[in-house]
């Protein structure tokens, strides 16, 4: 098999501005941040972020980066609302699109599926459709006839849009060099509706084994993400920080905080900036490991 391994740089230089990028993880669990990290200083611009949101939104949002996102939610779980998510939408710098859970899992499905669209009861008869005059609805064709189910009396369905991608990038706990890859917490999400999803597909893992190697970190029915739902393998060990990976780490709180609370004043975010977020992936790490030292004590 091809060996797929690469860097955040190539991934990064895959991409051009204007395209929507779609961001596994969930919240403030197993986000892909050292990708959100590495599109920080790519000079990308215009982009549409599809996300069930977390710190990946509200840095990329923050930094002008990304122009529109659709998503089902924003949160840093621990701490309800990201906060340069929620500063960017008081100022009412962002287009977006916000449809419930469901409707947003129907529409990654739709696209990994080819199809143009969805048909859901979710949305019907909440303001979903009222906040985004742009979704339609369907007749159902099958109210009479042979197919017919006579406890069914919706004759119209919402027509939830496939979510297409021109790339995706999640975060798995380990991949082989081939393109395989294994989620060995206790939820896979959705990242591989977002692989299925997008025309490049790019995983970053905390580490990346031999081909065929998998069955040593974990059972292999969580190896649920198959090569050919890939075209980039990136180790990046912590590569998810601050935000969890189970079983490998948990979510930095200490360091989540430290987020929210430079981010409530400019002068602290720019000095949280400087210290974080203005170097390498490599700049980070330590920087990270010296937070994580001096909170010890």
């Amino acid at each position: 098999m091809a060996d797929k391994r690469s860097t955040l740089d190539e991934a990064i230089s895959r991409l051009s501005s204007g395209m929507t990028i779609g961001i596994g993880g969930w919240g403030s669990r197993r986000k892909p941040m050292a990708i959100v990290r590495a599109l920080l200083h790519s000079g990308l611009s215009d982009l549409t972020i599809v996300s069930y949101g977390g710190p990946d939104v509200g840095l990329l949002a923050n930094a002008g980066i990304a122009t529109k996102v659709i998503a089902g939610f924003v949160t840093l779980d621990s701490i309800a609302l990201d906060p340069l998510w929620r500063q960017v939408r008081q100022r009412g710098g962002i287009d977006l699109t916000e449809v419930d859970e469901g409707l947003f899992y129907l529409g990654l499905q739709a696209a990994a599926w080819r199809v143009p669209f969805l048909p859901a009861r979710a949305g019907l008869g909440s303001d979903v459709l009222e906040r985004n005059p742009l979704l339609k609805t369907v007749a159902n064709p099958y109210l009479d006839g042979p197919f017919a189910d006579p406890a069914d009396v919706g004759a119209q369905l919402l027509a939830m849009p496939a979510l297409r991608l021109d790339a995706a990038f999640v975060h798995a706990n380990a991949a082989d060099t081939a393109g395989n890859a294994t989620f060995t917490g206790p939820d896979p999400y959705f990242d591989e509706l977002f692989l299925g999803a997008a025309d490049l597909r790019v995983v970053t893992a905390e580490t990346v084994v031999a081909e065929g190697a998998l069955s040593a970190v974990g059972p292999l029915a969580k190896a649920t993400v198959h090569r050919l739902l890939t075209d980039l393998i990136i180790e990046t060990p912590n590569g998810a920080h601050f935000t969890s990976c189970a079983p490998n780490y948990d979510r930095d709180e200490a360091f989540q905080k430290a987020y929210v609370t430079a981010a409530s004043d400019a002068a602290t975010w720019a000095e949280f900036t400087s210290r974080f977020l203005s170097g390498t992936e490599a700049d980070y790490q330590r920087a990270v490991a010296t937070f994580q030292e001096e909170s010890k004590s």
